[in-house]
């Protein structure tokens, strides 16, 4: 009762003193738009960021512009085109050749292969060649661009003197342009995604899909094709004419990182739209999938180099195939962390 009365006191002093102010001829301060501004932002904390990264320092591709400087401008245009529209030039009914499924390269490297987090190009030409664990041996751009053509692409690879081939390579060289050797440019490649403390659930990852995924791959995830048929619309995400078991979108995190940072249409990795939960039991229930199968006897010649989710044995560790798959990732990440 003692404080609120001083409340009540405190409360009547400062009114009588500023009706005195007032009738003393003392200008007080108005409180206009700027000032409920300035209180609003003194009050009202700022949202919180969706983004999964900071824009600042992200790679950007060089300006598109400037090609026509560069002296192989032709094979660069030439390479873009073909990464943007490879069905049309190299698919089931290619113009050129017919040696690929009819998915186009940017259906996993977004926007020709410029988007951040979109699996971009910006580290290929700073990182290649460059021995890779997974074959055991040095690779070259030539030989990771034939190593997606016969994984994503589902089919055959080409020449290394080809004129696709040159403009392919001169393409991706022009986007890597002043990133400094050996390293890698902010926003490479796909986002690592958070692993779960649970296996991811490609039942509840159906309800994911259904609700998130159909309206642009359709049910049966076989995508919208072109009319003219050159390729798709939307691609497929499984069956006979998706990416293969060799593909890199077959390991779980590979494909949820990509989901999270770019799906359903219309996300960025400025402005994700899927929980991470959603992200890896999407992916699950995709990868569940029948799809093509390929040879991968040749691969990880040194099983130990396998990574958490490589889905097919033999391993170095007593964990299952299944878990291999679907997690939970975190014990097999601990242990091998353990060995090193």
């Amino acid at each position: 009762m003692v404080g609120l009365l001083a409340l009540v006191t405190s409360l009547v002093a400062v009114i009588g003193v500023v009706i005195y102010l007032s009738y003393a001829g003392v200008q007080l301060p108005e409180f206009g738009t700027g000032d409920e501004q300035v209180l609003a932002a003194a009050v009202v904390p700022e949202p919180k960021s969706k983004a999964l990264m900071d824009p600042v320092g992200m790679w950007t591709a060089p300006d598109w512009s400037t090609v026509d400087a560069e002296a192989n401008a032709a094979d660069i245009k030439y390479g873009r085109e073909l990464i943007a529209n490879t069905a049309a030039y190299l698919g089931p009914n290619g113009s050129v050749r017919k040696i690929s499924n009819g998915l186009n390269c940017q259906n996993c490297h977004l926007n020709a292969g410029t988007a951040p987090l979109g699996n971009n190009y910006g580290a290929v030409l700073a990182t290649y060649p460059k021995v890779r664990a997974r074959s055991g041996k040095s690779e070259d751009i030539p030989k990771r661009i034939n190593d997606c053509f016969e994984r994503s692409l589902n089919g055959q690879g080409l020449e290394r003197d080809s004129k696709e081939m040159i403009a392919m390579v001169a393409y991706m060289e022009w986007l890597g342009q002043g990133v400094p050797k050996g390293e890698k440019p902010k926003g490479a490649g796909i986002y690592a995604l958070p692993l779960l403390d649970r296996a991811a659930d490609p039942v509840r990852g159906k309800t994911v899909y259904d609700s998130q995924c159909q309206s642009c791959h359709q049910a049966d995830g076989q995508g919208i094709a072109k009319a003219d048929g050159s390729g798709y619309i939307y691609p497929p995400l499984w069956g006979p004419n998706s990416y293969n078991q060799g593909a890199g979108l077959y390991r779980l995190s590979r494909f949820a990182g990509y989901v999270k940072a770019n799906m359903p249409l219309g996300a960025t990795y400025e402005n994700p739209l899927m929980s991470d939960e959603d992200a890896w039991d999407v992916a699950a229930y995709v990868n569940s999938l029948e799809r093509p199968s390929k040879d991968l006897t040749g691969d990880w010649p040194d099983i130990s180099k396998k990574p958490m989710d490589h889905p097919f044995g033999p391993y170095s560790d007593p964990f299952s195939e299944q878990q291999h798959k679907y997690g939970p990732f975190k014990p097999i990440q601990e242990a091998k962390a353990s060995t090193q």
